[in-house]
């Protein structure tokens, strides 16, 4: 690829998209169609082997500003924080509670993983994702987002750990979206829109890490030095524009809740398929 001013741009622009949808409700990979469409896979641009590393990289700019932001609790269930109790005298999230909470999509993900990446991923199926996700996070607000029994995510058990585990297994669908399942199980099963979006972002990150590291690897002799400053953009934009959004979206989530983010997935749908169909 050449490496000019409009391609160094239109990194950022990417790394824009990646950053402000990969963990809000709203389908990352539903937005990441239409710039795929616009970009990505144009001859004159990146191939598609190209594209596919691009698109690791700017993931891991945005699963940076996650461990950013949460990198107090990370620490502390790494065991290199203070490990003290809360005033109240409540443990801590602890690891072993996110661990139960990745088993169900992690179990699923790699039993399945060929037949997902063969038969799932087109415009169609994430239309689909798109849709029905959207209508379980209505649900979810309506059915459970009254009276939450656990207000922070340190109140989380292990059932609702798993629980939720199993909800975010829909994500595996494209298009249904990880934040989307699971914040919309947690709320479902008594929590927060709040707490059950700060677990989700910190379930997403091992997982998240662990299949974007793997694919890099794989991916890494499509890698180039000449392509290095495009790379680069790409995952600072993707790890600063992640930042203000996650930031932004766990201050209004209480007050916003799921009902506006699946009314703009449903218009995303409408747009991805009235236009790119």
């Amino acid at each position: 690829m050449e490496l000019d001013l409009l391609a160094i741009i239109k990194a950022i622009i990417l790394g824009f998209v990646e950053g402000m949808t990969e963990f809000a409700p709203v389908s990352s990979t539903g937005h990441m169609i239409i710039v795929d469409d616009m970009w990505l896979h144009s001859k004159e641009f990146l191939s598609k082997y190209e594209a596919n590393t691009f698109k690791v990289v700017i993931q891991l700019g945005s699963i940076l500003a996650v461990v950013i932001i949460f990198k107090d609790r990370f620490l502390e269930m790494l065991g290199l924080g203070s490990g003290k109790k809360k005033s109240d005298g409540q443990s801590r999230l602890k690891l072993s509670q996110v661990i139960v909470g990745l088993i169900p999509a992690g179990v699923l993900g790699i039993l399945f993983e060929d037949y997902i990446d063969e038969y799932l991923f087109s415009t169609e199926t994430v239309l689909i994702g798109l849709v029905i996700g959207a209508l379980l996070m209505i649900f979810a607000d309506i059915v459970g987002g009254k009276n939450p029994r656990t207000t922070a995510v340190d109140q989380i058990t292990y059932k609702q750990a798993f629980s939720i585990g199993l909800i975010q297994c829909f994500s595996l669908w494209p298009g249904f979206s990880r934040s989307g399942s699971t914040i919309s199980g947690g709320v479902l099963l008594g929590l927060s829109h709040r707490a059950a979006a700060d677990f989700t972002f910190i379930m997403a990150v091992p997982i998240m890490a662990g299949a974007s590291l793997l694919s890099l690897v794989k991916n890494l002799e499509y890698f180039s030095i000449d392509a290095l400053p495009f790379f680069a953009a790409g995952f600072l934009s993707a790890f600063v524009f992640a930042l203000l959004s996650i930031r932004f979206f766990l201050k209004m989530i209480n007050k916003v809740k799921l009902i506006p983010f699946a009314i703009y997935r449903i218009v995303l749908a409408g747009l991805i398929y009235f236009v790119f169909l």
